[in-house]
């Protein structure tokens, strides 16, 4: 009867061990729990803090880029890497604050960076290329550009290609790596474009008269800036030719059509006037073959 009411007081006794065992590790844990806790609520805090203000300086920055007329492109790039930027500060307050390491955070975002850069070298070259194209504006939409062996009107400058329409409608991609490292010739950037031709006379023929005549040519075309200033002049002896220069200005959107008037009207000009234009000629002589005899 004993044994039974030992092994009952036992029974009863265990949960009541197992349940003081439970409380005592709670309180020992209670003052690591209150501390995550308010860690925790910290980092909310910290996280509905930071978004709402990152929202706002969103809409400040949208209003100031607006301000700059810079472009749409660089608009909608900037406003977006800065919002990620003020995301992730906002994020790497709220860990450091949860308590994990901020020397962890920083290595681990480094060798993102780092991988990230090198399978994109290229592609960041080239949107690093655009910005720079888009803040500089060395060209803008509608300009007639030469780019190396490229040349074209601009019909697009996005973050990482500049699309070109050549004079025969074909449809040119450049990175903007290249476009930014390279030299570029702005053909339309001024309103007015230098006429610049280069014609050669026969030696025979009379010098003054073709001077006359060009002076006439440039002075009478209605596209040619007169008040500008013109010039007839003998640039060049060359070995077959007198190579007279004529220079003056014309509207650039009258350009080509101004020159290739210019150069037909000199053309007939000079037939009517007997002034000769050298052309190379091939002269093959044919005879006998004499040979020398050794006496």
């Amino acid at each position: 009867m004993a044994i039974k009411i030992w092994m009952m007081s036992a029974q009863t006794a265990a949960p009541q061990v197992e349940a003081s065992w439970i409380l005592n590790a709670l309180e020992g844990w209670t003052p690591e729990l209150k501390e995550f806790f308010w860690r925790l609520v910290l980092a909310a805090i910290i996280l509905f803090a930071g978004f709402r203000i990152a929202r706002g300086l969103h809409g400040i920055l949208k209003k100031t880029f607006s301000r700059m007329n810079l472009e749409e492109n660089v608009n909608k790039f900037l406003l977006s890497v800065l919002n990620a930027a003020m995301y992730a500060l906002v994020v790497f307050i709220a860990a450091e604050k949860l308590g994990v390491p901020s020397a962890s955070i920083v290595a681990l975002l480094g060798s993102a960076g780092v991988a990230i850069g090198l399978s994109l070298k290229e592609s960041l070259s080239n949107v690093a290329g655009g910005i720079l194209i888009m803040l500089t504006r060395p060209f803008v939409i509608q300009d007639y550009i030469v780019c190396k062996d490229v040349e074209g009107t601009v019909q697009d400058i996005g973050l990482v290609y500049t699309v070109l329409t050549t004079v025969d409608n074909r449809k040119v991609i450049i990175p903007n790596g290249m476009v930014a490292n390279a030299t570029v010739v702005n053909v339309t950037a001024q309103e007015k474009r230098q006429l610049d031709l280069e014609v050669q006379i026969d030696y025979t023929s009379d010098l003054k008269k073709a001077k006359d005549i060009l002076c006439e040519i440039l002075k009478q075309h209605p596209q040619v800036l007169w008040e500008d200033g013109t010039r007839v002049f003998v640039k060049e002896l060359g070995e077959s030719a007198v190579v007279l220069g004529m220079r003056g200005w014309i509207m650039r959107d009258e350009y080509w059509l101004a020159r290739w008037d210019i150069i037909e009207s000199i053309k007939l000009r000079f037939d009517e006037e007997g002034i000769v234009i050298p052309f190379r000629q091939v002269v093959v002589h044919s005879g006998t073959k004499v040979g020398c005899l050794d006496k």
